[in-house]
């Protein structure tokens, strides 16, 4: 039986979780802030193999773990700041910037709702009703403001298909650009 994943701590890198993946054509690297490196290692290449590709890519690995260092430090600083969400004020601000962004754009929905959600930032309902996570308070404007155009695309068109980002990068540009940005902040934490 084979070993499905494993740490190694690889020197001038540091820890790496190996993972075998069915889905993986190649060896692909990710670094997540909170996470760490993952490696997802398709069947018919060795862990070894895996690890040589590690091994070439380290100055791109130091980037990359720079940048997730400083997102977790921005995150346990605001966490500082506001160790507890004053869920009024937050509804309030939320609330009022849907208002603003749904009228300047011709949108149109039924009720909002502010929830604290451990999975998603916000959602559009087939009733046309919106859910928005309150630790979104705890994001970048610009970021609130793209989780909120992400819903009120919703109310047009209910999917994620290449349609929705079309009409959503009407709003923000470069829509899959900013949902990169959005996925370094977690939820869970």
């Amino acid at each position: 039986m084979s070993i499905k994943s494993f740490t190694k701590t690889v020197p001038g890198i540091g820890p790496v979780l190996f993972e075998r993946s069915k889905k993986a054509k190649n060896i692909n690297i990710t670094i997540k802030p909170f996470e760490g490196i993952r490696v997802a290692v398709p069947f018919g290449l060795s862990y070894q193999q895996a690890e040589q590709v590690v091994r070439s890519k380290r100055r791109w690995i130091e980037e990359h773990i720079g940048m997730t260092k400083k997102v977790e430090e921005e995150h346990e600083a605001r966490k500082k700041d506001c160790p507890e969400i004053d869920r009024k004020a937050a509804r309030e601000k939320l609330v009022k910037r849907l208002e603003e962004l749904a009228a300047q754009n011709g949108f149109s929905y039924n009720r909002v709702f502010i929830r604290c959600q451990k999975t998603k930032w916000g959602s559009c309902s087939s009733n046309n009703n919106i859910n928005l996570n309150v630790k979104l308070i705890e994001l970048p404007d610009e970021l609130i403001d793209y989780v909120i155009f992400h819903e009120l695309v919703h109310l047009k068109v209910k999917n994620h298909g290449p349609d929705f980002w079309q009409e959503l990068d009407k709003f923000v540009g470069n829509a899959k650009e900013i949902d990169k940005e959005l996925k370094k902040y977690r939820l869970d934490v």
